[in-house]
């Protein structure tokens, strides 16, 4: 299918080129067509659903249904419930739950002793795995030539114009029905933005199919500067592309495939990155394996390599390695792969590979049983990676802009883009009654061409792009109506339809008398600072909303009450509280108002603590907490992303650790960490050895994605 693409130009992937495996999904033992997946736009994928519906007919067409089994939060909270729980009392219970596995919530949630605990201890036990309900697949569609209620029921899903399978995915191929997965990439849906929004600020057409390969491009990544950057924001690859140093498009092919369970289970990352680095030797398990290993160094990252291992290490028939696939893509795959270990060693034993070399290839194989990426998907997403670091470069603020009009989607919260925009002399404006849309938009902004803000050993222009960039007009992002509390899409609708009809806004009272929006609608723009060019105030315009609601269209202009007295203004520090607590968005980061104290306790800043490139220092860090991680191949270890004003900083917890500074680790937001900062390769991390915490408002963490 890299090949049909190709060729009718939906990708500039060239599949011939990279040498990618043309007989993936071809064999004659499959007896069935390929699995077919393409990316769309998240914001347009509905209309290729619909157009299936039309093309095929309901009769035809469907989505496929996904079987939804029970897990330790879903499990806890039915079976609570069944046992006479309240419903506040279950969401209590499964609101810091740590674990997926049902079987360990005797060891994570503490009942209070007696028989209604131990029977829901051994319900939820007994639970393990079985269905709970069926949805809707997130991206799968069935096109069948003959009716397919002639062959399986179908049911008219809850989502509006969705008609459903009653089997999931498995059950369509075991039945043969062609099955499409028409996925949502919220990426696309960005650069997409971003480029529409340089073409209208601008007047500059950017086609990201032609873009150049820039080493100061590989140099950003290499940074870890990807904040926003698809496939490679998180902490993992943030924490590899020092190490990596990509230099080619390639690297980055292998960087995306690189950090997925599969590859870290089967014990390839560290190899390849020492390798790379002239750390270790280039060796392969067997001589047969050089082949198909030569290009990664000797270590399978992908997939594909992984099937070439078996047909060429174990004499794998192309059906046998479509099993393979099959297995190492399935979402029960240790069992499949377990069932298969017999036929890979037999045939390994055929070609001679015995022993330490046949344990080594099956552990690659096995470890890829926990989800390996395919080179052919690394490859279009690695081109993704790179024009999304290309805008984020050269066109910072509308690159942030596209980012922050495509939310929701990404690692990281509206909030965070915001502050790391900043970093890149991104000049972020607050919500404007008579200037704001629906959507965050471009404006022209006064800026000095010699105001540089530096980040990271870059360089950028405040409100321009990057330092060594041709100078251009300076722009702002405005922050859109669609962030501003309690303000619905018809209200915004209203609003921007009044202003299109009879020009700006040009009091308070103009602006209810022409929409008459909802007290809590004018308390969220009053809040957000909304309201600031008709000259008053966020508290004077708090006070007017409840008289501002009683005026609007048909009503008498009679505002008595709308005129506030005069009334203190808002310190910094409230205001960015009401920032937060109105749009979730402040330009002002709330550490900045603790800095003094913080400095004065000896704590250090994110950026400074990263400047020290020193490693076995002792080092305590003030910030807010912005992700919590436990990744199932990290034997329990935790990961927290910790961000200041400076930037963001990885923080590792060891389990002891974790368990001694529980209640803080686990639900506090601003915190304190002691540690002792980890340098190597260039990357720096603070292994965690004690938690304070401080109080912050408006702001939480997204825990364990």
């Amino acid at each position: 299918d890299s090949a049909v693409c190709r060729c009718i130009g939906l990708t500039r992937v060239d599949p011939i080129r990279l040498h990618l495996p043309f007989e993936r999904f071809l064999s004659e033992e499959r007896g069935r067509p390929p699995d077919i997946d393409i990316d769309f736009e998240a914001e347009r994928r509905e209309e290729v659903i619909q157009y299936c519906y039309r093309r095929y007919g309901r009769e035809r067409a469907a989505m496929v249904s996904n079987v939804i089994t029970y897990r330790a939060r879903s499990v806890l909270q039915d079976v609570g419930k069944a046992f006479g729980l309240t419903q506040a009392q279950v969401n209590a219970l499964t609101k810091y739950l740590d674990t997926r596995n049902p079987q360990a919530i005797r060891n994570e949630v503490a009942l209070p002793e007696g028989l209604t605990s131990e029977l829901i201890y051994d319900v939820c036990h007994r639970l393990d795995g079985f269905p709970r309900h069926l949805g809707i697949h997130s991206g799968g569609m069935v096109v069948a030539k003959r009716p397919l209620w002639q062959t399986v029921p179908l049911e008219w899903g809850r989502m509006e114009d969705r008609s459903v399978l009653q089997w999931d995915k498995d059950d369509c191929a075991a039945m043969g029905i062609v099955k499409f997965d028409l996925l949502a990439l919220g990426a696309l849906n960005g650069l997409h933005m971003s480029v529409d929004v340089v073409k209208e600020a601008h007047g500059i057409d950017i086609d990201l199919a032609t873009i150049p390969q820039e080493p100061v491009i590989y140099d950003m990544l290499t940074r870890a500067d990807t904040v926003g950057v698809f496939q490679v924001e998180s902490r993992a690859q943030m924490a590899t592309l020092p190490r990596m140093k990509p230099k080619t498009f390639y690297d980055l092919a292998v960087e995306v495939a690189l950090i997925r369970p599969g590859p870290i289970q089967g014990h390839s990352v560290h190899p390849y990155l020492r390798r790379r680095n002239g750390e270790e030797e280039v060796r392969y398990p067997h001589p047969l394996s050089k082949s198909i290993l030569e290009k990664t160094l000797g270590v399978p990252v992908f997939q594909e390599q992984l099937m070439e291992l078996a047909r060429v290490c174990a004499g794998f028939t192309p059906g046998q390695s479509d099993r393979l696939r099959q297995a190492m893509t399935h979402k029960r795959s240790d069992e499949a792969m377990q069932r298969l270990r017999d036929e890979v060693f037999a045939g390994m034993a055929g070609n001679g590979i015995t022993g330490a070399a046949a344990e080594e290839i099956w552990e690659k194989l096995q470890g890829f049983a926990s989800f390996g990426f395919p080179e052919s998907h690394s490859v279009s997403f690695a081109y993704i990676v790179y024009a999304s670091s290309w805008m984020k470069y050269h066109w910072p603020a509308e690159f942030f802009c596209g980012l922050l009009n495509a939310q929701p989607m990404g690692f990281y919260t509206p909030n965070s883009l915001v502050q790391d925009a900043m970093h890149h002399g991104v000049v972020v404006l607050p919500p404007d009654i008579n200037l704001s849309g629906y959507d965050c938009t471009i404006e022209h902004h006064d800026a000095d061409p010699d105001d540089v803000a530096e980040y990271l050993g870059m360089r950028w222009r405040r409100g321009r792009g990057a330092y060594d960039d041709p100078i251009r007009s300076a722009v702002a992002v405005r922050i859109g109506l669609r962030y501003v509390r309690n303000i619905a899409e018809k209200e915004i609708t209203r609003i921007e339809a009044a202003r299109l009809a009879a020009g700006p806004f040009r009091s308070p009272e103009d602006l209810a008398q022409r929409t008459g929006l909802t007290l809590d609608a004018y308390e969220g723009l009053a809040a957000s600072g909304a309201l600031a060019s008709f000259g008053i105030g966020r508290r004077e315009g708090m006070w007017s909303a409840g008289a501002l609601a009683e005026l609007g269209p048909g009503r008498l202009p009679l505002s008595e009450g709308a005129v506030a007295p005069a009334l203190a203004d808002m310190t910094p520090r409230e205001e960015v509280q009401a920032d937060l607590w109105s749009t979730a968005i402040t330009v002002t980061h709330p550490v900045s108002f603790l800095r003094e104290e913080l400095g004065a306790s000896g704590c250090l800043t994110v950026s400074a603590a990263l400047s020290l490139r020193r490693h076995g220092t002792r080092a305590r860090v003030g910030g807010i907490i912005t992700h919590r991680q436990r990744p199932g191949t990290a034997n329990g270890v935790r990961f927290l992303n910790l961000e200041d004003e400076t930037g963001l900083l990885n923080v590792v917890v060891l389990p002891p650790v974790w368990d001694r500074n529980y209640e803080l680790a686990r639900k506090a937001v601003g915190v304190v960490i002691e540690g002792v900062l980890e340098y190597r390769d260039g990357v720096t991390n603070l292994v965690a050895h004690r938690f304070e915490d401080w109080p912050v408002e408006g702001i939480q963490s997204r825990d364990f994605r």
